[in-house]
């Protein structure tokens, strides 16, 4: 998020603390740039958990006449990888950072893409006490049935959007279809993260039908700092379960234990893409090697780089916010055992 975007403008300034908020938005392309201030202040009103929202045509799924050069065409998934995933760490940071400022470290931040032709959930707006909404191009964007009885707070936001200093990024396989079937990824997923979020996404993103996520099995992590800390198995499956669901309504979620880099991949030849992020590459060409060796196809590999400051998918300002926001399991952890030291 650029510091020179815009201000968004509101007098609004709660008087009561707001526990659960949503930031409800609408996208015409996918720059959010000019969403920064507004991100930003519904992270310092927000104590528990903010549910960042945004909504596009983009985002809903293709049609037959979706060829059509029409700005607002649904977009190919896979073709369109690194904006995504750079669409999503600018909004994750955003208000990750200020969460963190505000010591705040266990808040929760979602953020969700929804097309215009999605039905959201009812429970969506369960404890619920505020919806942010964007004005954006002279209008509102309509509540969905579930969040229009809510109080609502409305930013006022520039109609123009924040211009890329970013040359035009070129998909990572050029002749990938939009979605693949199965999609799978893994990780530690200790006290569920913006990273870990911004990770599991994007492997929902890419799925049509199921999403294996490998969950390293608590017998490896025995080295772990302030291990005492860690999450056990069940609850980090169920806590990757319940975001995936939430993210991407719909799918097969094949959560798992692992006890090596391999997981399903070494077993299982049904799979067709592996999403990857840049410190794991080297496990992927170890999967890469094993599925030869046992005459299973190849998978097509997504890799995460924005999580990375030195992404070359992240303008400058972008990579020197995500300089100052720590996504870590290990961090958190440290942040816990600190405040229970001072007895906070």
């Amino acid at each position: 998020m650029s510091a020179s975007s815009s201000a968004a403008r509101t007098h609004y300034s709660p008087d009561l603390e707001v526990q659960r908020s949503i930031l409800l938005a609408t996208l015409h392309d996918l720059s959010i740039h000019h969403l920064a201030d507004a991100i930003s202040s519904a992270a310092q009103w927000t104590h528990k958990r903010l549910t960042i929202l945004l909504v596009s045509r983009l985002f809903n799924k293709p049609s037959s006449n979706s060829a059509s050069e029409c700005q607002e065409t649904p977009i190919s998934h896979t073709q369109k990888w690194n904006e995504v995933q750079s669409l999503l760490t600018c909004a994750y940071v955003q208000a990750t950072k200020v969460a963190q400022q505000l010591n705040r470290v266990l808040m929760e931040v979602d953020v969700l893409l929804k097309g215009t032709d999605e039905t959201l959930p009812d429970d969506l707006a369960d404890d619920v006490d505020i919806i942010y909404c964007v004005h954006h191009d002279g209008g509102h964007p309509q509540l969905p049935h579930p969040l229009s009885s809510i109080q609502r707070v409305t930013f006022l936001s520039p109609n123009e959007t924040h211009p890329s200093n970013l040359p035009m990024s070129a998909p990572p396989h050029p002749d990938a279809p939009p979605l693949y079937p199965v999609v799978i990824l893994g990780g530690t997923f200790d006290h569920l993260h913006a990273g870990h979020k911004i990770l599991l996404s994007m492997g929902a993103w890419i799925a049509s039908e199921k999403i294996i996520v490998g969950v390293t099995d608590d017998a490896l992590l025995t080295k772990k700092s302030n291990k005492e800390i860690l999450e056990d198995l069940p609850t980090r499956k169920s806590k990757v379960t319940t975001f995936l669901s939430l993210f991407r309504p719909g799918l097969i979620y094949d959560v798992v234990p692992i006890v090596d880099v391999y997981g399903p991949t070494g077993w299982d030849p049904n799979i067709q893409a592996l999403v990857v992020s840049k410190e794991t590459l080297s496990g992927a060409a170890s999967i890469a090697s094993r599925r030869t060796e046992k005459d299973f196809p190849a998978l097509q590999t997504f890799v995460i780089d924005v999580i990375s400051p030195t992404s070359s998918n992240l303008e400058h300002d972008d990579a020197e916010i995500l300089k100052q926001t720590k996504m870590s399991s290990t961090f958190i952890r440290e942040w816990i055992v600190n405040n229970q030291n001072r007895g906070d």
